[in-house]
């Protein structure tokens, strides 16, 4: 695992958003350099912080990560992630891209040269399901179909 992400979220519960923003059945997903030397593909999300409502919270990673603008549509389902030292609570919605143009964004809490977002992109559940399990969201493994993906709710642990 890279340093950066150990020390900036390791040890600790952090409370997560992700949005499920779908063009057809294409998922948007972004890769990741979290551990060295491969991918990590996921939903666009990230750190509720203090004050700020889950909907803001997607509103604003959408914009930093992916360069969309988004609509939150409605709240679907939560997942625990626990592999220390990373221990995520995750809140799963339903978004719709609005406006912006789809770009490789920035994580802020990477400072400079220590970005970590490699490439963003729609890809068809077929591309999704041929990345291997450990280089993917734990709950894209989780779901064996896209309508199973697409119809979650209530809590999982991935």
């Amino acid at each position: 695992m890279d340093k950066n992400i150990e020390t900036l979220f390791g040890n600790r519960l952090r409370v997560r958003v992700c949005g499920l923003c779908w063009k057809g059945d294409s998922l948007l997903l972004i890769n990741h350099s979290l551990y060295p030397g491969q991918a990590f593909w996921s939903p666009p999300g990230g750190g509720i912080e203090v004050g700020q409502s889950k909907e803001e919270c997607l509103e604003r990673e959408f914009l930093e990560e992916t360069g969309l603008a988004i609509k939150v549509l409605a709240f679907r389902f939560v997942a625990e992630f626990i592999k220390p030292p990373l221990h995520a609570i995750e809140l799963f919605a339903d978004v719709a891209a609005i406006g912006g143009n789809l770009m490789v964004g920035t994580d802020p809490e990477m400072m400079g040269n220590n970005q970590i977002i490699r490439s963003v992109q729609y890809l068809s559940w077929k591309t999704i399901q041929g990345i291997p399990a450990h280089e993917k969201h734990g709950i894209l493994t989780h779901c064996k179909s896209i309508k199973e993906l697409k119809t979650l709710t209530g809590f999982c642990r991935i």
